[in-house]
């Protein structure tokens, strides 16, 4: 996800974080800002991951740095869902 620059880390992780927290129903608590933060996040933590299994994450395309943010971005509302419960 490197190569995609700032502006395409802000855009594909509000996607990803937008439709993170439709699926983990946490949308009505979130805003676009931290839609943004945890698409973002959840991209690092998802990239993080895939690369402690040796997926080359570096030299995916966009579609695979979608689904990477979207993948840790749900990881991420998951985690902070059990934290928050207890």
């Amino acid at each position: 996800m490197l190569g995609l620059g700032i502006i395409g880390w802000i855009l594909i992780g509000g996607i990803a974080g937008w439709i993170a927290s439709k699926i983990m129903k946490t949308d009505a608590q979130q805003g676009i800002l931290l839609n943004i933060v945890v698409g973002i996040v959840g991209g690092l933590l998802g990239g993080f991951l895939l690369s402690v299994f040796g997926v080359d994450v570096n030299s995916a395309g966009w579609w695979f740095s979608f689904f990477t943010c979207l993948a840790g971005a749900v990881i991420l509302l998951f985690l902070v869902k059990l934290v928050v419960r207890r």
